[in-house]
């Protein structure tokens, strides 16, 4: 896994709640009319990846550490153009979270942004919305290097502990984007959901929180979000052990120095 100083966690810390406010600011401010795109965290976001970026190399991360983060995030890229979340079934976030697990939060918080980001050009699908799925799965891989490391980093303890993982960030990503599209939507009405799920301007935070919690259940936790869930936690028990390896065998040959390299090959 790849430390980071005090200062790289608080910049993640503060790119975290600057995301936070980004996707929940609609609850917090009341009269407007129709809410707008927070623009003004959306320019900020690619700037404070840059910084992150910044004091990842000051921390450590090579050239071979940025090759291996563009290798896993075209994979990435790969597995979400032939999945593409069609019904929920989505590809992408077992790799995130194996990722994350490895490389630590740090290299999982850009791994996020850079595979979601790559992957939007790579399908088309570059919009408003690109910056809430980058931090929804910045925060996906990074919650998973956040995660309690046991005494065999191979065992089975490991991989169910990811699975179970997969299935909370499933559902807490599907939150977020929801989240994000809810309040742009007029005159949302469900069958056999009981009245109008749209978001109400100048209503009391409660009452907009309680509205847009029923209309992510009628809409996507009950199919999309579940979908995502069941193939991330089958993904990771799966093929988890085996790409966990895999991602470890490529962090120690990364993590190298050409010092140590040249004295390996005369042994």
């Amino acid at each position: 896994m790849i430390r980071f100083s005090p200062r790289t966690a608080l910049l993640l810390a503060i790119i975290s709640a600057a995301g936070l406010m980004m996707f929940a600011w609609p609850l917090l401010l009341h009269g407007y009319e129709r809410v707008q795109p927070p623009f003004v965290f959306l320019a900020l976001l690619p700037l404070m990846l840059v910084v992150l970026l910044s004091e990842l190399a000051a921390g450590g991360i090579d050239t071979r550490m940025i090759a291996l983060l563009g290798v896993l995030s075209a994979i990435e890229a790969v597995l979400r153009a032939i999945s593409a979340g069609t019904g929920g079934v989505e590809l992408v976030f077992f790799m995130l979270i194996l990722g994350g697990r490895v490389f630590g939060p740090a290299f999982g918080f850009v791994l996020g942004c850079t595979s979601l980001f790559v992957a939007a050009l790579v399908t088309a699908g570059v919009g408003p919305w690109l910056p809430y799925q980058m931090l929804g799965a910045a925060w996906v891989a990074m919650g998973a290097g956040l995660l309690p490391r046991g005494p065999r980093a191979s065992s089975r303890w490991e991989v169910a502990m990811l699975a179970a993982y997969g299935i909370f960030a499933s559902y807490a990503y599907g939150l977020l984007l929801n989240l994000q599209g809810w309040p742009l939507l007029t005159g949302v009405t469900v069958p056999g959901a009981s009245g109008n799920l749209s978001y109400e301007p100048g209503a009391a935070f409660g009452e907009n929180l309680a509205t847009f919690l029923r209309y992510t259940l009628v809409t996507s936790t009950s199919s999309w979000d579940t979908m995502r869930a069941i193939t991330t936690a089958v993904a990771i028990a799966l093929l988890g052990p085996a790409v966990l390896a895999t991602l470890r065998r490529a962090a120690r040959r990364a993590m190298i120095t050409p010092a140590e390299a040249s004295l390996r090959s005369v042994e």
